[in-house]
């Protein structure tokens, strides 16, 4: 028997705070696509939308936030996207829910990836909310929301109107929240139990929220995959005041109200030509969340909030991040452990490869001196940071570890956004998970820990090993691979000897792919 289908006048009508919308039933669950949260003017803060007669369609998924740059088709084998019709009433979320029956299932919202300044709720193929609301009897939220110069530009100091434009995008994320809070008992959720999670600057969406007062009581747990960035990659410095008045030179204009109906593309174009100048000189340029009475700013730096302190969290990464996205330079698959080592030595040198490879095979006894060229840094170090400094305030923060090989190039070490399909119960969207006899093992144990932790507050499930919350002085990572183990202040030591030699050699790579780009 085929997934039974049903669109019609009496199947999927919800009643909301604004009028009824109608969606559809397919395969067991009830689906609400591109439902209205709010609406905002460009630089303002999101207003409740208005009330509407009739019946309104929620069918299709809504309009996305304009993309200050169109990315290229490339590598859509090791992260399957997709792309959709761009507008700046963009205020949207979507809703998958097992029924309208008054029942009060976990609501896990979905923030996506792409920083602040790019992707969407639907960017990810595997983002899509079917299955981990079928698999695991939860209402799933995907939300859109403004991003890059619409959502992230500090106007400030051109008047008291402007007074948060610099944390527009994240003001929409409580909007979206607060809708949820509102609304979302009808479709069959529990507003006390929302469950906030992200990937990258989804992830970094998550600890943003953490330190936003105007978003306390709108969730409960949160999961940060891949987000914490840390304070040199996260906060700007000082105000807009130099970037809006480059805007306004470069579009040619004299009243900063101007600025408001600029159409988005030569906006865009003017922030791509004068923000680098800026950037160089280590003047605000926007695109990640502004530090004032709205975002408290990086915790690491600020403090963390005790109105937050009590929230469980799930906090981890990958172990290849970014690094794992370009082909192998070498054939780290058939390596002698001597072969390994020579590879860390010309990069680095004698005396130092002996030290980074002696710390990596305490931190990774399975793996070959050669994937510690492979590392993140960029994600984990912080993260070991931000782990320890939030256990102390809750017994509720728990650690996990991507850390499966997965079936391209023979084995290639997990990449940046490799990990979500199995979070989303998705792998049969991903060809690089299928194939290999775990994948299901490793997509059902990483689901149900999800699951376990959005239903009972606490990640452990049968199909993990014990896993105790971290605390100041033992960070205990489940470490997900083919044999999936806890490991306690697994590469602690390493962490920061590895930093200290690998970011220079990533930061000159980094700076000679940029110049490449601009020629």
């Amino acid at each position: 028997m085929g997934k039974k289908f049903i669109y019609n006048d009496k199947t999927a009508i919800v009643e909301t705070d604004k009028g009824r919308i109608r969606g559809y039933f397919y395969d067991g669950m009830f689906i609400f696509k591109g439902v209205p949260y709010a609406k905002a003017r460009r630089f303002h803060a999101p207003e409740p939308v208005d009330a509407w007669e009739g019946v309104k369609e929620t069918t299709s998924f809504g309009y996305v936030c304009p993309l200050m740059d169109m990315d290229r088709p490339n590598g859509e084998l090791l992260v399957p996207h997709r792309y959709w019709v761009m507008n700046e009433d963009c205020q949207n979320l979507n809703i998958w829910t097992p029924g309208l029956d008054g029942k009060k299932r976990p609501v896990m919202v979905w923030l996506h990836g792409g920083g602040f300044f790019a992707g969407s709720a639907i960017e990810h193929i595997a983002y899509e909310g079917e299955n981990m609301c079928k698999e695991g009897q939860v209402v799933v939220v995907s939300v859109n929301h403004r991003l890059n110069v619409l959502g992230y530009c500090d106007l400030s100091d051109f008047g008291e109107e402007y007074a948060n434009s610099g944390n527009a995008g994240t003001d929409d994320l409580v909007a979206a929240l607060k809708w949820i809070h509102d609304n979302i008992e009808r479709f069959g959720g529990d507003p006390e139990n929302v469950i906030i999670f992200g990937q990258s600057g989804g992830g970094a969406k998550v600890t943003t929220l953490l330190q936003t007062p105007a978003a306390d009581g709108l969730f409960a747990k949160g999961i940060v995959m891949s987000g914490v960035i840390g304070p040199t990659l996260g906060d700007s410095n000082g105000s807009g005041e130099k970037l809006v008045k480059a805007l306004m030179e470069e579009l040619k204009i004299s009243d900063v109200k101007a600025l408001e109906t600029v159409p988005y593309q030569q906006l865009a174009d003017a922030y791509k030509k004068v923000s680098p100048a800026l950037a160089a000189a280590g003047e605000y340029v926007g695109n990640t969340p502004h530090p004032n009475a709205f975002y408290l700013g990086d915790p690491l730096v600020c403090g963390f909030r005790p109105e937050t302190a009590h929230i469980p969290l799930m906090v981890g990464s990958v172990f290849g991040e970014f690094t794992s996205f370009v082909p192998c330079p070498y054939d780290r698959n058939h390596m002698t452990v001597e072969e390994g080592c020579k590879v860390v030595e010309d990069a680095f040198g004698k005396e130092v490869a002996e030290q980074l490879v002696s710390l990596f095979q305490k931190a990774y006894p399975e793996r070959n001196p050669a994937d510690l060229m492979l590392l993140d840094f960029i994600f984990r170090d912080p993260e070991i940071a931000y782990l320890k400094k939030r256990s102390a305030l809750n017994d509720k923060t728990w650690s996990y570890y991507f850390n499966l090989d997965l079936a391209v190039d023979e084995g290639r070490t997990p990449w940046h956004c490799a990990d979500i399909p199995y979070f989303f119960h998705n792998i049969e969207f991903a060809p690089y998970t299928q194939g290999d006899d775990i994948s299901e093992h490793i997509e059902k144990l990483i689901f149900d820990s999800v699951m376990a932790f959005a239903k009972n507050g606490n990640p452990e499930n049968p199909e993990v090993p014990s896993w105790p919350a971290c605390t100041p002085d033992r960070e205990s990572t489940l470490m997900i691979n083919r044999e999936t183990t806890v490991r306690e202040n697994f590469d602690h030591e390493l962490m920061p000897v590895f930093k200290k030699y690998m970011e220079p050699i990533f930061l000159k790579k980094r700076a000679e792919e940029d110049a490449n780009i601009q020629h």
